[in-house]
């Protein structure tokens, strides 16, 4: 069956990096669209980036932008987020999420158009 897990969380100062892992299994990952999504303590599940099949296109929101960089390793089945200059904002529980990809180029940003999610990890920024 199909499994995702994330690790790499913890807690961090304002300024500070992590870098989160999702370890894929039970599907052709190659073939699969992979996202990070985050959801903040009171808010929704908001979309943080996200990956073609083949790592060519990627997509990340304007908060992260220029911050976290998504990555995978088709290799080892895993997605990568490299979080960088984290804040406070940052805080939350982040999940990976895979889609089955329409077409190669699909780096789908919608997080009801995944199907299969990850448990989460918890990622703090204090000081």
């Amino acid at each position: 069956q199909v499994q995702l897990v994330e690790s790499g969380g913890g807690l961090v100062q304002p300024g500070g990096s992590l870098r989160l892992s999702c370890a894929a299994s039970g599907f052709s990952f190659s073939d699969y669209v992979m996202g990070w999504f985050r959801r903040a303590p009171g808010k929704e599940r908001d979309v943080v980036a996200t990956i073609s099949r083949s790592g060519r296109n990627t997509y990340y929101s304007d908060s992260v932008k220029g911050r976290f960089t998504i990555s995978r390793d088709n290799a080892k089945n895993t997605v990568y987020l490299e979080l960088n200059n984290l804040n406070p904002e940052d805080t939350a529980v982040f999940y990976c999420a895979a889609r089955a990809a329409r077409y190669p180029s699909d780096y789908e940003t919608r997080g009801w158009e995944y199907g299969s999610w990850g448990q989460g990890t918890q990622v703090t920024v204090s000081s």
